[in-house]
């Protein structure tokens, strides 16, 4: 196991399981896996009248990496808007690029900048909730 990529923060926030489980009645879902490693995401939301995603929860089987990025995404995303959730996906772009550091939990990601083939895993997240949003 690569001790960069699996440092104690990431393996918090895959342990956390923040916005893990199912919405019970939710406004739109989507499902997104990574053929290339076998990771599966599906984001539930519930919108409120104004666009803001008022819930999120999260099914994920896969790695540590995909795990965490959930559990980082679902509360950051709670309030906010489709162009809001499309900012937090440049942040992590900006991440994963080594071209910040990024905030919050989003930092934690800062060593999959180093291998290139993981990226896709803490983005997968990313991708199954812009789904949802109709992106």
């Amino acid at each position: 196991m690569n001790q960069a990529l699996y440092q104690d923060r990431i393996v918090a926030l895959a342990k956390s399981k923040t916005g893990a489980g199912t919405l019970a009645a939710p406004t739109a879902k989507a499902m997104r896996d990574n053929p290339l490693c076998g990771d599966r995401v599906s984001i539930e939301i519930r919108l409120d009248g104004e666009g803001r995603i008022a819930e999120l929860a999260h099914k994920v089987r896969g790695c540590a990496l995909c795990e965490a990025s959930a559990a980082a995404l679902a509360p950051r995303a709670i309030g906010h808007t489709a162009a809001q959730v499309a900012e937090l996906r440049r942040e992590i772009d900006a991440v994963l690029s080594g071209a910040s550091g990024g905030t919050g939990d989003f930092a934690a990601f800062a060593p999959v900048a180093e291998h290139r083939s993981r990226r896709d895993c803490v983005t997968l997240p990313f991708e199954a909730l812009r789904a949802a949003l109709g992106d």
